[in-house]
């Protein structure tokens, strides 16, 4: 496969305290510039000429108070294009982003994870071409490449490790993969973190402390803190599906055994939960659509899940103390069931202090929160300037 597309975007550490300040706070003269930085005049036009010369900066005749109007500089998001990705274990997004993480055009797709990377990486780059092609936008426009897998990853290097339902996956090099077609940046990381910074960049920017919980066909964490994704020293950080979760008054009907949290308050769980009390499901979408339905045993079943996960939660508020816990994947969009089993536990079992000013909601993202995510992590990585 021809390689093609090579991105051009190399920050000096000076441009992108510049940009920094044109994106976040708006347009801004030369002499503003200069002042909030504290960088010399010359510096500032030097890398200013570079930023203008890559077109993420442009002129712009300001407003006038008298006189002749200053000029400012502005930030161009539309100068580049993103490809952010978000692969489930059921379904597929792919969509092209601006360099403000906004949606440009986007292709959805349900297929399974487990056909492995060969199939389903096929069909993302084949997804890309259809967007570009329908964009009008050269290829050489794209600067960088971000992917979610429903799986652990190893964040350095892009590689799934062990993930639990994705057969074929462990250590697959799938940048690389991505960039037999697109040689420029390509960043993968597990598909909660992305969500996390999706709703964190779409709904709570001013929330420092979020932690968002993904309870589809497997269950998970994405935690920012601080303002900032923790992944962990691995990139494990968030794994909640593996928590024991221990007999007590609130889940009389594990027995006396403990259980997974993935086991017990997953998609599949609580289908397996309903099939032993009689009525036939197999998986999460048949506990969605029953609980759509309104059967009043399904709702309970849901409700029951979140008191479980609620159990998981309620230490974490103790320990990462977030003001959001944000609620998201398939078994949250049953209904509110979910959330008011979490609410239920959280709030009586966690400090008083830690539940004070909490907010336990559902996501509202929405089917782009893990692209707007992907684009946001590349952005980042792109753009920001680093620690």
């Amino acid at each position: 496969m021809t390689r093609m597309v090579t991105s051009d975007l190399n920050l000096t550490s000076d441009a992108a305290r510049l940009l920094a300040y044109l994106r976040h706070d708006g347009p801004r003269t030369r002499g503003q510039l200069a002042e909030l930085t504290g960088l010399a005049r010359s510096t500032v036009s030097s890398r200013l000429d570079t930023l203008l010369d890559s077109g993420l900066v442009a002129h712009r005749r300001g407003t006038s108070s008298g006189g002749r109007p200053a000029g400012v500089l502005e930030f161009r998001p539309e100068a580049r294009i993103l490809l952010a990705v978000d692969l489930g274990a059921t379904h597929g997004v792919v969509a092209l982003t601006d360099l403000a993480g906004s949606v440009l055009a986007l292709e959805t797709a349900d297929l399974d994870i487990a056909d492995g990377p060969d199939v389903v990486l096929e069909w993302v780059v084949g997804a890309a071409d259809r967007l570009l092609a329908q964009s009008g936008r050269p290829g050489s426009q794209l600067a960088g490449v971000g992917i979610g897998l429903p799986g652990p990853v190893e964040h350095s290097t892009g590689l799934p490790a062990n993930p639990p339902i994705m057969p074929g996956w462990d250590g697959f090099d799938v940048p690389g993969r991505i960039r037999q077609r697109f040689d420029i940046p390509v960043l993968v990381d597990n598909d909660v973190n992305l969500l996390a910074l999706g709703e964190h960049a779409t709904v709570w920017r001013h929330a420092d402390d979020l932690l968002f919980v993904k309870v589809a066909t497997g269950i998970g964490a994405g935690i920012i803190s601080g303002g900032k994704l923790q992944r962990g020293a691995q990139g494990s950080a968030g794994d909640l599906g593996h928590v024991r979760i221990p007999f007590s008054t609130r889940t009389p009907q594990h027995g006396e055994a403990d259980a997974d949290l993935e086991a017990l308050a997953s998609g599949p769980g609580i289908a397996r939960s309903l099939s032993a009390a009689g009525l036939p499901m197999k998986t999460g979408r048949d506990v969605f659509e029953a609980s759509r339905a309104g059967d009043v045993r399904v709702a309970d079943a849901i409700r029951q899940a979140g008191r479980d996960l609620g159990e998981v939660l309620a230490t974490c508020v103790n320990v990462l103390n977030p003001s959001v816990i944000v609620i998201g994947g398939s078994v949250a969009r049953a209904g509110e069931h979910l959330v008011a089993g979490v609410r239920e536990v959280v709030y009586s079992q966690s400090t008083p202090l830690a539940t004070r000013h909490l907010t336990i909601t559902e996501s509202r993202a929405g089917e782009s929160g893990g692209v707007i995510g992907a684009a946001t992590m590349l952005i980042q990585h792109l753009l920001d300037l680093a620690d």
